[in-house]
C-alpha cells in the first residue's frame, strides 16, 4: 500500500480549494519552491486552478520526469501554458446555452461512482461551476466526462511514461462532492490503489 503523501502547490494566499485537501493526507508546500522539491517523495501532485501557469510550464521538464518514473498529476482549470506533457490548450465555447456546458458521462470511473453528472452540471441550481471550456484530450486518453456532446473533453486520465494525468478542465475537482461524495478522499483512494483507470 502506497504511504507516500500528496503534494498540493499553494499559490500566495489562503484560498479555500486547497483547504479541501486538509482531510486527505496531503502536504501543502509554496508552488515557488517545486525547483528544491523532489517530487519522489509524494504520490500525487494537486495542481489548481489558480496555480501560476508560466512558473509552472518553467518546470515542465521535472513534471514529466516525475510522471515518467511513475507520478500522478492532477491539474485543474484552463491550460494554457504547456506545463503537462502531450496537452494543448483550451476551447470556449461562445454563447453557450444550457445544453452546450451540461455534464456528459462518457465513461464509468471510482472516483465519480454513484455521483449524478446533474449533481456536477449544477451547483445550487446555477450550472457551469465544474466545467465552461473543453480540451482536446491526449489519443490514449479515457475521457470520464465531456460538455454538451461526447467530442468536446471536460475531465479524461492519460499515461505519461509509468504515470497519469487526471486533467479536469474546471474549477478545482477536489472541491466537488457531497456530504459522502466527497472527491478529494476518492482521488487519494484512486492513487493509493494503483490507479486502475479502465
Amino acid at each position: 500500500m502506497m504511504t507516500k503523501p500528496g503534494l498540493a502547490l499553494s499559490f500566495g494566499y489562503d484560498d479555500g480549494s486547497l483547504r479541501a485537501l486538509a482531510n486527505v493526507k496531503a502536504e501543502l508546500r509554496d508552488i515557488y519552491a517545486l525547483p528544491d522539491i523532489d517530487l519522489n517523495d509524494f504520490s500525487v501532485l494537486f495542481v489548481s486552478m489558480h496555480s501560476d501557469q508560466r512558473f509552472l510550464a518553467a518546470r515542465a521538464g521535472q513534471i514529466e520526469e516525475y510522471l515518467v518514473r511513475g507520478g500522478v498529476v492532477v491539474a485543474n482549470g484552463h491550460h494554457a501554458y504547456s506545463y503537462l506533457p502531450r496537452m494543448a490548450g483550451f476551447h470556449t465555447i461562445d454563447n453557450y446555452k444550457l445544453s452546450d456546458i451540461t455534464v456528459l458521462r462518457l465513461a464509468a470511473h471510482p472516483i465519480w461512482h454513484g455521483i449524478d453528472p446533474h449533481d456536477l452540471t449544477f451547483r445550487r441550481g446555477v450550472s457551469g461551476f465544474y466545467g465552461r471550456v473543453w480540451h482536446d484530450a491526449p489519443p490514449d486518453a479515457l475521457i470520464i466526462h465531456a460538455l454538451g456532446q461526447p467530442n468536446l473533453p471536460l475531465d479524461f486520465i492519460y499515461p505519461v511514461g509509468r504515470g497519469h494525468v487526471l486533467f479536469h478542465g474546471g474549477n478545482d475537482l477536489w472541491t466537488f462532492g457531497g456530504e459522502d461524495k466527497q472527491l478529494a478522499p476518492r482521488i487519494m483512494q484512486w492513487v493509493t490503489e494503483g490507479r486502475n483507470v479502465q
